[in-house]
């Protein structure tokens, strides 16, 4: 695409001062706009969410308006979340008056059928699950004066928590980290390459959500704790409108909660009769308060992410996060701190008792900490695991405090999976747009629940919460017995702890008529047995409950794809692959495509076009910020070599690439030569570096003012390693990066 950035990879070696061009890397990238007027930038204009949510299920519709102002017939592409509970049941395209209905169709042959239908120059559109919360929309054929409207449908279940309803309706995908190239990576990490706008930088696009929840009880408040500029009606006691401006900008999660008076939740058994199937969801609510009885010690491992997306924001209400969690544990509780980025860093090589002076020790470690550099999960959190216990008799959990902006999701939940005898984890998400996916992913196989923390004002709440939840238990040792009621195929096959005042939810299915009893019993604190039972015959079968059918399906799914790392193996695949082509479901194997065999727009192949994503709110620009590390040392002839990788540099396709390359091979040697003659280097070190248009390196200007004279002159004329943090373009004309030095 002309007058875009575009990557490149350039590996730097010092002492030889040799380069080589590697494949293009997959990481996000800073948007430049085309001045040519020839390509619609922002070919998504609109965004319409329409809510409804009856009793505990909610019922979703997105309309997503794609119109084409440029000159060229283009392929839109856009990357959007959605929630980990959804359930997308449906799509279809509209292009004046006609509808398209989409089909559901195994992967691999929508995007065959999509790409023949872009080929043969017909509208078409196709809807791919990149992860459980991230999809991508491909629109083809948009020819100019073109409005395309594409409807997807999804449902989820509400979970209440604390006699709290929430639900949530994320509006951007965060820009996610990934060491991977085009070489390295599968098709799956491709929408990781995604163009960002700047920190603040509105998109020229509107969204506007109306929610409209029908309780079938008394609603005793309704509040939108992510939008202040919502509109909140009650047109009776049992229900509530939440209406949204168009004008609102699709850069954090939008989050409704509500309660229903008294502090009931919609317990109870739901039933659906299908023409081949019936199902049942079951919600039962454990009891309030359970006597406390002998708790074993507790050990605590915080492992908190330190890396460039956690800089500003995000990093400000970590370190609150961890101040509330830290200096509120127990003197007999025992913990340690670990710190990641690319590399982990632990505060003690044991945990250690929770007094005044290991307190304070850990917020000193914690506070010097800025946020920079990758984000490598994976090794922190195997470190964490394989820390020396505090002692047998210790309980320990695994506090892992991040954004989430990964792309090993999968290998994540399998190593925390594999650990389950080791350890409990509770994630907790930081920031205003977190990775969902992973959080409640990581919570889901840990035994656990997750955490959002979205500002400084929730996270002693979020903090407080969590000790509840782990110092609380309510019930253990869960089973539920089906006697004359014929159940089958049910989730989760076993019921994890209770340890607050949450649900206990089983799905499934059930044979003939709905008739016997469905018991529940768990053991409380000093071997209480807790007991509830439900006659299924005094339930009624309705149909505004299809949507369990959808649940069901998207339970199964959810975890078969937590329990498998993202690659999977064949037999999940298929059993996954199966499951949403019988009950029409999007998922990692299936997709929605619709196409328009009436109407034939051009043959002429479409410009493709990556709609640019909003940064999320808080989030700084080094979260699109590119590693620059030292790979290793080696020895040749005597001589000891450090190989640089330059990641990514950014430029425009008019300039010099090679030119750029030649001026790095120059710098490198003379800046190591020079700081090795002057002094150790420090830790870190801010700077700034302009390109211009031509590719020449203009400036190289150090942003700290009190390091030594030598130094500064050093790398005021040359390069060194360096991690981008954020990359502008200045009209236009030349490139201004923010750097670090290490």
């Amino acid at each position: 695409m002309r007058n875009l950035l575009v990557f490149i990879l350039i590996i730097v070696q010092t002492i030889n001062v040799q380069a080589q061009e590697e494949d293009k890397s997959l990481s996000p990238y800073f948007f430049v706009k085309s001045q040519s007027g020839n390509i619609e930038s922002f070919p998504l204009k609109s965004t319409k969410v329409d809510v409804n949510i009856a009793g505990v299920i909610a019922d979703v519709m997105v309309k997503q308006v794609y119109s084409n102002n440029g000159n060229e017939n283009i392929e839109a592409v856009y990357i959007f979340p959605a929630s980990t509970r959804a359930a997308v049941y449906g799509m279809e395209m509209k292009i004046g008056t006609r509808t398209i209905i989409a089909q559901i169709k195994e992967k691999n042959q929508a995007r065959k059928e999509y790409n023949e239908a872009k080929a043969q120059g017909k509208r078409a559109s196709l809807l791919e699950q990149e992860r459980p919360n991230v999809f991508q929309m491909n629109v083809a054929n948009i020819l100019p004066g073109d409005e395309i409207e594409v409807t997807l449908k999804y449902t989820e279940l509400l979970i209440p928590e604390g006699g709290q309803y929430e639900f949530i309706y994320p509006t951007v995908v965060g820009p996610r980290y990934t060491d991977m190239t085009t070489a390295t990576a599968s098709k799956e990490g491709d929408f990781t390459q995604t163009p960002y706008l700047s920190s603040g930088e509105a998109a020229p696009m509107t969204v506007e959500i109306n929610t409209q929840i029908n309780a079938g009880m008394p609603i005793a408040y309704v509040n939108c704790k992510s939008h202040n500029e919502v509109v909140v009606s009650h047109p009776d006691i049992h229900s509530a409108l939440i209406e949204m401006p168009t004008s609102t900008q699709a850069n954090k999660d939008y989050i409704v909660q509500y309660q229903l008076r008294g502090g009931q939740i919609q317990s109870g058994l739901m039933l659906y009769e299908g023409e081949e199937e019936n199902f049942f969801t079951l919600m039962v609510q454990p009891p309030k308060y359970v006597p406390s009885n002998q708790i074993p010690p507790r050990e605590y491992v915080f492992v908190l992410d330190v890396s460039g997306s956690m800089s500003g924001f995000p990093m400000t209400v970590s370190k609150q996060l961890m101040r509330n969690l830290i200096c509120n544990l127990q003197p007999q509780d025992k913990f340690n701190v670990l710190l990641f980025a690319g590399a982990a860093s632990l505060m003690a090589e044991a945990s250690l008792p929770a007094t005044g002076d290991h307190l304070k020790d850990a917020m000193a470690f914690i506070d010097a900490q800025n946020g920079g550099g990758g984000t490598q999960l994976l090794s922190a959190l195997e470190k964490a695991l394989n820390l020396p216990r505090a002692g047998e008799d210790y309980a320990r959990s695994i506090v892992v405090v991040t954004d989430g902006y990964i792309n090993v999701e999968g290998k994540t939940f399998d190593m925390i999976r594999n650990n389950l005898d080791n350890a409990n984890v509770f994630a907790f998400g930081i920031g205003s747009s977190v990775n969902r996916y992973l959080i409640e992913g990581m919570a889901n196989v840990g035994m656990g629940r997750p955490f959002i923390v979205e500002s400084t004002e929730t996270a002693q709440a979020e903090a407080e919460r969590l000790r509840q939840y782990i110092q609380e238990p309510v019930l253990t040792r869960i089973s539920v017995d089906f006697n004359g009621f014929d159940a089958y195929d049910i989730e989760p096959s076993m019921i994890p702890d209770v340890l607050s005042d949450r649900p206990v939810l089983v799905y499934g299915k059930y044979k003939g008529q709905a008739k016997g009893q469905i018991k529940v019993k768990g053991f409380m604190g000093g071997k209480k047995t807790y007991k509830t039972k439900f006659d299924v015959q005094e339930v009624k079968p309705t149909l505004e409950n299809k949507a369990l059918t959808y649940l069901w399906a998207r339970e199964r799914i959810k975890l078969l794809g937590d329990y498998k790392t993202v690659e999977g193996d064949y037999a999940v695949k298929t059993k996954i692959t199966d499951l949403g082509l019988k009950y029409n479901l999007m998922t990692d194997y299936t997709s929605f495509v619709a196409i328009d065999h009436d109407e034939i727009a051009s043959n002429a192949t479409p410009q493709k076009v990556k709609q640019p994503l909003s940064m999320p709110s808080g989030v700084s620009n080094a979260a699109v910020g590119f590693e620059l590390e030292i790979e290793g040392v080696t020895r040749h002839k005597k001589t000891t070599t450090k190989h640089i990788s330059i990641k990514t540099i950014l430029s425009n396709n008019e300039v010099d690439l090679v030119s750029i390359k030649k001026q790095l091979d120059r710098k490198i040697k003379t800046t190591y030569d020079c700081l090795k003659a002057e002094m150790e280097l420090p830790k870190t070190l801010n700077l700034k570096i302009e390109i211009d248009k031509t590719g020449k390196i203009v400036t190289v200007a150090l942003e700290n003012d009190d390091l030594h004279e030598a130094i500064a002159l050093c790398i005021e004329n040359q390069l060194l390693g360096i991690i981008l943090n954020s990359v502008v373009l200045i009209q236009n004309t030349s490139i201004t990066i923010t750097a670090e030095l290490y």
